[in-house]
């Protein structure tokens, strides 16, 4: 292969990334105005874009794969959903294993979660504490992550169940009546 063809190549690599980003800046756009258009799916998508990890791919994720919090409302559900939950391994009396997370999950829902996990356990102070603290205890990193990204499940269905925004000090006040 020589030199001529490479930087044809090339030439023709960048085009197809060019028209790639066009194509992803028009589905964006797009996603944009029909999130804009509901009032009901604006105000889901905020609170859920509010907690840290979650972004603007995570977030519509979670909304189609629940309906719109209509088909899954449970926070305990919804790993079951992505393979998130860990289930014992046991056959009858005979066959236990340690516990571990289902493969038959879905998967696309299971990455997302697991680059969302990766964010806030880094960046976001509280989430990085306990990480830290957890694989200092001698936990496996993986299944810290797994704690993590039930957290991130948790914290969401709390905001839309309750209707608004993360808050990192959140204080529950009771009313009295």
């Amino acid at each position: 292969m020589g030199n001529s063809s490479s930087i044809r190549l090339a030439k023709y690599y960048k085009q197809t990334l060019a028209g790639l980003q066009s194509d992803l800046k028009k589905t964006n756009q797009a996603i944009d105005a029909l999130i804009d258009a509901d009032k009901r799916l604006k105000k889901l998508f905020s609170c859920i874009e509010s907690v840290p990890g979650v972004g603007r791919v995570t977030a519509p994720e979670i909304i189609i794969n629940t309906n719109e919090f209509n088909r899954i409302n449970n926070a305990r559900k919804y790993p079951c959903y992505a393979g998130e939950a860990p289930f014992e391994h046991i056959s009858g009396t005979s066959v236990r294993g340690k516990t571990r997370t289902c493969k038959k999950a879905n998967r696309k829902a299971k990455s997302l979660l697991h680059m969302a996990s990766l964010v806030p356990s880094r960046y976001c102070e509280e989430l990085r504490e306990y990480y830290e603290r957890k694989v200092a205890e001698g936990k496996n990193k993986m299944n810290v992550l797994n704690a993590v990204k039930n957290k991130i499940i948790h914290r969401i269905f709390a905001c839309v169940n309750q209707k608004r925004k993360y808050e990192l000090n959140y204080k529950f006040f009771l009313v009295e009546s």
